[in-house]
C-alpha cells in the first residue's frame, strides 16, 4: 500500500512541478525575430533551449489557409523539411510534420516530430506555434546546428496543401545565436560617433575598394567602444559589399584623401588590423559586456583606415555614397581591451581554386610560436569569444581548427551551409583559449560547376578569399596570421616545370582540369609546405613555415526520439538516439528531465501530505 501511495504522489507531482530550467510553453515569449519575405507577410518568432536541445517556432502569415516552415539546401527544395498547419472553416486544426518528395510534392513523415503548442487564425493572420528536437532521428528532418540555416516558408491562400512559388520564400538566418541584444547592457552616457565616406561617386567599374583615413574620437581619458552597425545609404540596388575599419599604428605617415586602396599609392593600403567589420547581410553588433575596443590612452590608435569595398555589377553612372561605421563608446571602462586576429588564406593569386569543381579544399596555416617575439613584449593567452567568416560567391564552407603539440584540441569556429548574403559577427557558446605555440588552421570549401576558368585569390568579387576575423581579448598587438601552400611544390605535383612562384601561377592556366587534377591539385596544395605571414598593427611583418595537420571530424550527438510518433528502425542513425523527454502534458512541449526527488517530496508541502497518508493506511 505504502508503495502504491508513494508512486501515486510521485506522479502527481510530477505532473504538477514547476519545471525547473527554461521552459518554452505555448505562452512563453520568444526572443528572436524576423520577417522572411520583402513584403513583410511572413513573419517568424523564435527561441532555444541549448540544455534540452528543443527549438520553438512560431510563424504568422497574413493568410485564411494553411502555412508552413521548415529547411532546405542551398541546391534544391527535393528533400526539405516542411510543418505544416491551418484551421479549417468549422474551427478544426491540422498540423504535420512532412517533407518534399521533389520541388512541389508534399509528402507526411512518418515520424512525427514536431509538436503543436497553438494555432489560430483570426481575419488577418495565421498563427502556428510549435517545437522540435534540434536533431530528431527521423532522415526527412533537417538538423538545426550552429551554422546557417536557410528557412522554408510557404503559405496558401485557402487550405489546399499545394505548393505555389510565388508564396514560397527562403531565408538565410543564423537560429543559435548565443547573445540577444537585449540581454547586454546599454550605458546611459554612450556617445555615437560616425566613420564615413562623404558623397563619393561610385565608379562604374565592377569592383571598387574606397579607401580613406579619419581620426578616432578625442577623448581626454580612456574610452570603450562596445556596440557598431552599418551606416548605409539605399541605392536601387546593394553596392556595398563590405566595409572595415583598420586600426593604424601612431607612427604611421597616413595620406589624405579617398583613393583606391590597393591601387598605385601604396600608402592607401597602409594599416592592417581589424578592429571591425560589416558584411553582406550582416546588422549591429554589441561586444559582450566585459569586453571593447580602448581609445584615448597613448597606447591606443588615434587614426583609422575606413575600407569600403562596391559591387557595381551593371555599371551605373552617377551613384553617389555615404556609407560607412556608427560607433557607439562610453566612459564607462569594461574589463578588458579587445582585439582581432585576422586568419586565413593570405589574399593574392597563388591562392587558386580550379573551375569545374564540385569540391575544392584551400588551407591558411597560423603559427604562434613567434608571437611574443614579433609583439615586443609578452602576449597573455588570447580569450576568443566571437569570429566573423568571410569568403566571395564560391565559398560553400569555413572551419577554424586548433592545435597544440601537434594534436588537434577543438574546432574553434565554423560553418558548413556558409551563405556569401549573411556575414555577420558571431558569439562563441563558450570563449576558447589560444595559448603561445598553438597552432591555426583555417578551411575553406568551394565549389565552381559554374565557372569554366581559374579562380584566384583577390579583392574582387569574383575573386575568392578565404578569411576568419577572431575576436578576443586582451589587446595585442599581432593584427593577422595567415598562410600559403608552395605555389612551385604544387606546379610541379601537377607536371608544369616552373623555378620561381610566379612562374607557378601562371602555370596553372595550363593544367586541363579534369576531376582527377583537380583532386591532385587540392592533395598538392594541402601536402605543400605552407608559407605563414604574421603582421602587426605597425606593418612588422615576420615569415615562417608549417605543414597542414590533419582534421579530425567532430561526430554528431545522438538524435532525439520522437514523442509524437514513431521512430522506424532505419532512423536510428549510427551516431545514436535519445528518448524524447516526458511531455508535461498532452497540449504542451515543455520538456521534463529528472526532477531531483527532493524537488518532489518537499514541493507544496508533500513531505507532510504523504506522512499523514501514510498513517492512515498503517
Amino acid at each position: 500500500m505504502t508503495c502504491v501511495l508513494l508512486f501515486r504522489l510521485l506522479l502527481l507531482m510530477t505532473l504538477a512541478a514547476p519545471f525547473q530550467g527554461k521552459r518554452l510553453g505555448p505562452t512563453s515569449g520568444l526572443r528572436y525575430s524576423r520577417f522572411l519575405d520583402h513584403s513583410n507577410v511572413i513573419f517568424l518568432r523564435w527561441d532555444f533551449d541549448l540544455e534540452t536541445e528543443i527549438i520553438t517556432f512560431e510563424l504568422q502569415v497574413r493568410t485564411a489557409g494553411w502555412v508552413g516552415l521548415g529547411f532546405t539546401s542551398r541546391y534544391t527544395r527535393a528533400g526539405s523539411d516542411l510543418v505544416v498547419g491551418g484551421v479549417l472553416p468549422d474551427g478544426n486544426v491540422y498540423f504535420s510534420d512532412q517533407h518534399l518528395v521533389d520541388e512541389d510534392t508534399l509528402e507526411e513523415d512518418g515520424s512525427q516530430d514536431a509538436e503543436l503548442q497553438g494555432l489560430t487564425e483570426d481575419t488577418v493572420y495565421t498563427t502556428m506555434r510549435f517545437s522540435r528536437p534540434f536533431r530528431s532521428c527521423d532522415p526527412h528532418d533537417q538538423d538545426i546546428t550552429s551554422d546557417t540555416i536557410r528557412v522554408l516558408a510557404a503559405y496558401g491562400l485557402d487550405d489546399t496543401l499545394k505548393l505555389d512559388r510565388d508564396r514560397t520564400f527562403v531565408k538565410s538566418i543564423f537560429l543559435l545565436q548565443i547573445v540577444h541584444p537585449d540581454d547586454l547592457v546599454f550605458p546611459e552616457d554612450t556617445i555615437i560617433h560616425d566613420l564615413e565616406l562623404t558623397n563619393f561617386l561610385i565608379p562604374e567599374d565592377d569592383t571598387t575598394y574606397a579607401c580613406t583615413f579619419l581620426p578616432l574620437p578625442i577623448v581626454s581619458k580612456k574610452h570603450h567602444i562596445f556596440k557598431f552597425e552599418p551606416k548605409l545609404v539605399k541605392h536601387n540596388e546593394t553596392m556595398v559589399h563590405h566595409i572595415l575599419v583598420y586600426a593604424c599604428g601612431n607612427a604611421s605617415v597616413l595620406p589624405t584623401g579617398v583613393s583606391d586602396c590597393y591601387g598605385a599609392d601604396p600608402a592607401f593600403s597602409l594599416c592592417s588590423q581589424v578592429i571591425v567589420g560589416w558584411a553582406v547581410g550582416g546588422t549591429s553588433y554589441q561586444f559582450p559586456d566585459d569586453v571593447g575596443i580602448s581609445i584615448g590612452t597613448p597606447l591606443d590608435p588615434q587614426w583609422i583606415r575606413l575600407e569600403i569595398h562596391y559591387s557595381n555589377f551593371h555599371n551605373l553612372p552617377g551613384v553617389y555614397d555615404s556609407s560607412g561605421i556608427r560607433i557607439y563608446y562610453t566612459a564607462n571602462l569594461r574589463k578588458y581591451d579587445m582585439g582581432v586576429l585576422q586568419l586565413g588564406v593570405f589574399t593574392f593569386p597563388i591562392h587558386f581554386i580550379p573551375p569545374g569543381a564540385e569540391s575544392f579544399l584551400s588551407y591558411g596555416l597560423c603559427k604562434t610560436e613567434k608571437f611574443e617575439e614579433i609583439n615586443g613584449v609578452p602576449v597573455p593567452d588570447i580569450q576568443v569569444y566571437g569570429y566573423l567568416l568571410h569568403t566571395h560567391l564560391a565559398g560553400r564552407a569555413l572551419q577554424a581548427v586548433q592545435y597544440r603539440n601537434g594534436t588537434q584540441l577543438r574546432v574553434i569556429c565554423k560553418d558548413d551551409a556558409y551563405d556569401f548574403n549573411l556575414q555577420e559577427t558571431r558569439d562563441l557558446p563558450n570563449r576558447m583559449e589560444i595559448k603561445q605555440g598553438d597552432e591555426l588552421l583555417v578551411e575553406c570549401h568551394y565549389q565552381t560547376l559554374d565557372r569554366d576558368s581559374l579562380t584566384f585569390g583577390g579583392p574582387s568579387t569574383i575573386n575568392e578569399m578565404c578569411l576568419i576575423f577572431l575576436f578576443y581579448y586582451p589587446r595585442n598587438n599581432i593584427s593577422s596570421c595567415m598562410g600559403y601552400p608552395d605555389i612551385i611544390h604544387v606546379a610541379h605535383e601537377l607536371g608544369e616545370e616552373v623555378s620561381d612562384s610566379m612562374e607557378g601561377m601562371m602555370a596553372m592556366n595550363n593544367v586541363e582540369w579534369t576531376p582527377e587534377n583537380i583532386k591532385k591539385a587540392e592533395k598538392a596544395c594541402k601536402e605543400a609546405q605552407q608559407m605563414v605571414i604574421i603582421k602587426t598593427i605597425d606593418e612588422v611583418v615576420e615569415n615562417t613555415t608549417g605543414w597542414i595537420p590533419e582534421i579530425i571530424s567532430t561526430p554528431r550527438g545522438p538524435c532525439l526520439e520522437s514523442s509524437g510518433g514513431k521512430v522506424e528502425p532505419q532512423d536510428k542513425t549510427p551516431a545514436g538516439f535519445r528518448a524524447a523527454p516526458m511531455a508535461l502534458s498532452g497540449s504542451s512541449t515543455a520538456t521534463l528531465r529528472c526532477l531531483p526527488l527532493a524537488a518532489l517530496l518537499f514541493g507544496q508541502g508533500a513531505l507532510s501530505w504523504l506522512l499523514a497518508t501514510l498513517q492512515v493506511g498503517v
